[in-house]
């Protein structure tokens, strides 16, 4: 896991990027925008040669997801997996041909990806944030890898360390998933699919994992009634505007 490679300046959110061997054959899970590719090139090949890395594996196709596809495709082989909801669409991030006969769509339904002597179980999460969306289950290590699900807004350093108490990482989460995940249905029904499994560590994108059967329970019982999205919506939020945006004010000085 490699939660500090992009420089904490306020101009991008703090991101997570992991990578996965089971003897010769490596993944990376979710590698990020160009902000974080040489810091990840580098620190992966410590661990793994890029040469033998098999898959790029992106739970969704937002920029902070897969923005630096196009430097993968060029210095790896790896073939990238993503919802066929996005297939056609990675495409835009790289130079033309360079996904050419190197992307698998993944089915809604998801299903288990070969890696090594083991499989990575690709779990449907769709409208969590996104339309086509995924997550990863390890069931070797148990550690369910949950994209933004399980978001937390943390430094990259706080994000090292793993989150064994619930409620007081709750101010870290809860702006994010009320804004972030569609609605409370899809949370009910995620939980209900989620309690099936045997894990050890819910590992989110942006921000710490959550460890231990105390804390994921409480976590899972959490978004199970949380309400989001959608929920919160009504006419209120569908005016038309009236304040004029000042474009002199910038991200960084707000």
């Amino acid at each position: 896991m490699f939660t500090d490679l992009i420089e904490e300046d306020g101009q991008a959110v703090q991101a997570n990027q992991f990578l996965i061997c089971d003897g010769d054959t490596g993944a990376i899970i979710d590698p990020g925008g160009n902000l974080a590719f040489n810091e990840l090139f580098l620190n992966m090949s410590k661990h793994f040669p890029p040469n033998k890395l098999a898959y790029l594996i992106a739970s969704h196709a937002d920029p902070d997801i897969i923005a630096s596809l196009d430097r993968w495709m060029t210095s790896t082989r790896a073939t990238l997996v993503i919802s066929r909801i996005w297939e056609r669409f990675a495409p835009h991030f790289t130079k033309a041909g360079k996904t050419d006969d190197r992307v698998v769509g993944v089915p809604d339904a998801g299903g288990r990806l070969p890696l090594g002597q083991h499989e990575l179980w690709l779990l449907p999460a769709h409208f969590m944030h996104s339309e086509g969306n995924f997550h990863f289950y390890d069931p070797v290590s148990r550690i369910l890898f949950t994209g933004d699900l399980g978001a937390s807004l943390v430094s990259g350093k706080q994000a090292r360390e793993p989150v064994t108490e619930l409620k007081p990482h709750l101010p870290n989460m809860e702006g994010f998933h009320r804004r972030y995940m569609v609605s409370n249905k899809i949370l009910r029904l995620w939980v209900r699919m989620a309690r099936e499994l045997d894990i050890s560590m819910i590992v989110p994108q942006h921000g710490a994992p959550i460890a231990g059967a105390s804390a994921i329970n409480d976590f899972l019982a959490w978004i199970e009634n949380l309400q989001c999205g959608i929920d919160l919506f009504d006419s209120s939020a569908y005016r038309l505007p009236k304040n004029v945006i000042d474009p002199s004010i910038t991200a960084g000085h707000r």
